[in-house]
């Protein structure tokens, strides 16, 4: 019997078959097979906060997940737009020169060809191999989605048939073995913090981490497809089949005998018990936002790359980083004082958030990026909160990049941080004030704020009475919270992701 899904919706085989426990096996391997083509990687080297900040990312990932495949048209295209903004302040140029941005057609092509190749083989592998008339239908769904996007479908062949030896040809003749592809399978899982269940776990979760980060490299190196592992030279080791089949056929198994335990809206409901639950919840199914969750998935390679990159140490000094990206409050190892030891602090898990050990453009972007995802901003509110963030960039930079390397360091930042002019920074708080009075009453609401700040950076205001804040107050607290001059239990929950 055919496997062709039948629930009312623009992509109903992708939303379901996204809804499997396994298709997270299905996008590590894509997120491989996308750091391999170097425009890809060139592209997010410097734009990534998914291993500084995973469990917020993936919350932003699954919002995104259900507003765009929304019922109501308007919501879809809203996102798509909202996306398509997004990548296109994707722009640089790489170490070699060459220029990259986020709409970079052949890019956007192998997102969504890697991925739809990796969904096949997700089932193949879970011993539920999809016939060929619902790989027919999941391929023209991914083209639609692609479509969708602005791009031209025809970046990808119009039937199935010839997609196969288009994609071998990359495979085998685009694909390269970049420091990308070596830190997804080896390094990633050495550098997440804990999720929100497990953060009063620090042992728990390292014992955890030990072993899941192998085993993980293992399966995923054991699923890519032959032709990759041989033109980029990746060893299989031993036992590496066995567990990747028993990987898949389990997560397999799983979805079959539990649907409603093993969805992923439930997974992550699981680990982070805290979440927004307005924005979605484990009655909703998620399926591929392809260029909000992929395409900046595969930054997740390329933001360890620059650690790995990277001569700062960032995440082995706690002299240049204060306490480890995956410390708990409660463990006593942070530290809450003012003074340069919490500006820097401060610096590493607020400002720093591509995790590279200075601060840049890129990271205040990330910050403009995380705020007006959490707020839905339209296109014009959202312009005016980068263009504030970027006119503090230039006021930090300004004053506190001393060597004029075009960065400010650790060292910089908190020699500095006490005696920063605030004029942007006001500025900035004035605009962040606007968007988040959502009903124009003049004040801040708790609901109102919790949706700008704490979701994003774990911090609570001091609220006035009747619970409100006034634009006076909101900026006063703004300004002592951006500065790390204000600590409070709040404050120190920063080593969380939102």
């Amino acid at each position: 019997m055919s496997d062709v899904g039948t629930a009312t919706s623009p992509y109903p085989l992708i939303r379901r078959l996204s809804g499997e426990l396994g298709w997270g096996l299905a996008v590590i391997r894509a997120a491989v097979l996308q750091a391999a083509l170097p425009q890809i990687a060139a592209a997010l080297v410097d734009q990534s906060t998914f291993v500084t900040h995973p469990w917020r990312r993936l919350h932003n990932t699954m919002v995104s997940v259900q507003r765009q495949l929304d019922e109501d048209p308007a919501v879809r295209q809203r996102e798509v737009d909202r996306l398509n903004r997004l990548h296109a302040r994707i722009t640089g140029v790489a170490a070699d020169g060459t220029p990259y941005t986020g709409l970079e057609p052949e890019a956007r092509a192998w997102v969504i060809g890697s991925l739809f190749e990796s969904t096949v083989a997700m089932r193949r592998h879970s011993g539920r191999a999809l016939d060929w008339a619902a790989q027919e239908q999941l391929y023209d769904e991914f083209r639609r989605m692609l479509a969708a996007f602005g791009d031209d479908p025809a970046a990808l062949p119009e039937q199935l048939a010839q997609f196969w030896p288009y994609y071998e040809r990359v495979l085998s003749e685009r694909l390269e073995h970049t420091n990308a592809v070596d830190s997804v399978l080896y390094r990633l899982l050495d550098m997440v913090p804990p999720p929100p269940l497990l953060r009063d776990q620090p042992a728990a979760w390292s014992a955890l981490r030990s072993v899941a980060g192998p085993v993980a490299a293992r399966v995923t190196v054991a699923s890519l497809p032959p032709t990759f592992r041989d033109r980029v030279a990746l060893r299989t080791p031993v036992l590496s089949d066995l567990l990747m089949a028993g990987a898949y056929r389990g997560t397999g198994l799983a979805a079959l005998a539990v649907p409603a335990l093993t969805n992923p809206w439930v997974v992550a409901d699981f680990l982070d018990p805290q979440g927004d639950s307005a924005d979605g919840g484990p009655d909703d199914q998620p399926v591929a936002a392809v260029f909000g969750a992929l395409l900046r998935g595969a930054s997740a390679v390329t933001s360890t790359v620059r650690t790995v990159r990277s001569k700062s140490g960032v995440f082995a000094s706690d002299d240049a980083h204060g306490p480890g990206r995956g410390s708990s409050p409660e463990s006593g190892t942070g530290t809450a004082e003012a003074g340069p030891q919490s500006a820097r602090y401060f610096f590493s898990h607020v400002l720093d958030q591509t995790g590279d050990g200075t601060i840049s453009w890129p990271d205040l972007a990330a910050l403009a990026r995380e705020i007006a995802s959490r707020l839905d901003l339209d296109a014009g509110p959202e312009t005016g909160v980068y263009d504030a963030f970027h006119s503090w960039w230039q006021e930090l930079s300004a004053a506190l990049d001393s060597d004029g390397d075009g960065v400010i360091s650790v060292q910089e930042y908190a020699a500095g941080s006490a005696h920063l002019p605030a004029p942007a920074l006001v500025r900035l708080a004035d605009m962040l004030f606007d968007v988040t009075d959502a009903d124009h009453d003049g004040t801040v609401s708790p609901q109102e704020y919790r949706r700008l700040l704490h979701t994003g950076f774990s911090h609570e205001l001091a609220a006035e009475p009747g619970g409100r804040l006034s634009r006076p107050a909101f900026t006063a607290e703004f300004l002592h919270f951006m500065n790390g001059r204000r600590p409070s239990r709040a404050w120190e929950r920063l080593t969380e992701d939102g």
